[in-house]
């Protein structure tokens, strides 16, 4: 495991932290290589319930590496390619990931960091926290970012959030679309705990099925997407965990 990621497990919750906190937790190789891995792990290992991903220091992360890519000016268009899609590939395992994701934002989310958050299924934010897209300031693309970009905000909000590159506090983010819940920055940990709790003891089988249908919603017409509903429906109450919750809520 590169120490540019730290990982820690604890009842049911396994924890990401970036931790570049020098560099504002920059997406270089290393980092991305260990949201990898622990990516992976989330998957395989049935005791882990919640990823949870936050950054050391004073930011989330300020988007990518500005040393790896000013060099990747002189790469071939397929290297460049394959080299983003390190990126890329994180973003689709948090969206594969059979369990929930959640994104813990204090100080800045960035470029490629706001795209981090947003690529989780719930992003929590400190009141004080920033978000932003500024690569086009820079000459650059927010090219991947875009995807949950316009997915969480919208096509005419998510373009002028790119154009202009201006940051927006947390209240904002969470009037667009971008942000889940906004936290004072003094309970954030302590809130962030609670609802991770509360998550890692809810049906993994419910959370697979979730996030298995909201994946294939992406490609339906609405017609089908009420039909494929049904099948999961059907499918879901046959579990042990919807039979056991069921019971105990009409025992009480």
């Amino acid at each position: 495991m590169s120490d540019h990621v730290l990982m820690s497990l604890e009842a049911g919750v396994l924890t990401l932290t970036l931790n570049r906190p020098a560099k504002r937790n920059a997406l270089d190789t290393a980092t991305l290589d260990g949201l990898a891995e622990g990516l992976a792990r989330a998957e395989l290992e049935s005791g882990i319930r919640v990823v949870a991903i936050r950054g050391a220091g004073k930011d989330f992360c300020a988007g990518a590496d500005l040393d790896e890519l000013l060099a990747s000016a002189d790469s071939t268009m397929a290297e460049n390619e394959r080299s983003a899609l390190a990126l890329g590939e994180i973003f689709l395992a948090l969206r594969r990931l059979p369990k929930p994701s959640v994104a813990i934002v204090h100080g800045r989310a960035l470029a490629g960091g706001a795209g981090l958050a947003t690529a989780c299924d719930i992003v929590i934010a400190a009141a004080s926290s920033r978000f932003g897209y500024p690569e086009i300031e820079r000459g650059f693309v927010p090219a991947m970012v875009m995807t949950m970009l316009r997915r969480s905000v919208g096509e005419k909000r998510a373009f002028e959030l790119v154009a202009t590159g201006r940051q927006v506090g947390a209240d904002e983010a969470l009037a667009l679309g971008l942000v889940s819940r906004v936290f004072p920055d003094g309970s954030l940990n302590a809130e962030t705990a609670d609802l991770l709790a509360t998550l890692a003891t809810r049906s993994a089988t419910a959370f697979a099925l979730s996030k298995q249908l909201f994946l294939e919603l992406d490609e339906r017409t609405f017609a089908d997407g009420i039909l494929l509903g049904a099948r999961v429906n059907a499918l879901a109450r046959s579990t042990p965990e919807f039979r056991q919750a069921i019971a105990e809520f009409l025992a009480k």
